[in-house]
């Protein structure tokens, strides 16, 4: 009986250790990063066009979970052109010093029912603050989606400089959301020649 119950331990704890799933590539391609603000009262929004991604995520293992988002700044649309200029100026993201933005997880914490808060460190035109994002995932095999949104103050990272720092012109609250295609990537099973030499006794 001792013996049975001894298996059965180790069998549930092997299957726990197979099903759990780490998450660690990006479909850039199928993912989004988008923005929502307000010009003179009115909802505006807009997209970025070039990002990259790396993820690593195990709902079970959530202290190894990480995440790296670099944004290409000048690849911002808001859908008119003379608009993308004016904000990759200097006044605004100033593209040509500062051609990226750069977001770093530094935790993540479970909510239930595949809900998370995570935090990390965005830095923009050099200015680096700490920013809080609720996340959800849903998964199913080896795809997942990781959602997610926060609201940051464009003046924080002096984005929109000069005469643009009237806030009755473009809001401060600027709303970003994130949309990531994330997938399991197969382990590779050790072969021949990628075990270690084994030593003579």
């Amino acid at each position: 009986m001792k013996w049975t119950s001894t298996m059965l331990v180790l069998g549930l704890m092997l299957c726990s250790h197979t099903q759990a799933i780490e998450y660690n590539q990006v479909q850039v391609n199928q993912s989004a990063l988008t923005f929502g603000y307000k010009q003179m009262g009115v909802a505006m929004d807009g997209s970025f066009k070039q990002f990259t991604a790396q993820v690593r995520f195990d709902p079970a293992r959530l202290a190894n979970a990480q995440a790296r988002i670099e944004v290409t700044l000048d690849s911002i649309d808001t859908g008119l052109k003379d608009a993308d200029e004016e904000v990759a100026g200097k006044l605004w993201f100033n593209t040509r010093v500062y051609p990226l933005a750069s977001f770093f997880s530094t935790g993540i914490r479970p909510l239930g029912g595949g809900r998370y808060q995570a935090t990390g460190k965005l830095t923009i035109k050099g200015r680096t603050l700490e920013v809080t994002t609720p996340v959800t995932f849903q998964g199913a095999g080896n795809r997942g989606v990781l959602d997610g949104n926060f609201t940051l103050q464009r003046t924080a990272y002096a984005i929109g400089e000069g005469e643009w720092r009237d806030l009755g012109t473009v809001a401060d609250d600027v709303q970003i959301k994130f949309h990531l295609v994330v997938f399991a990537a197969p382990a590779v099973a050790p072969t021949s020649s990628n075990l270690p030499p084994r030593k003579k006794p």
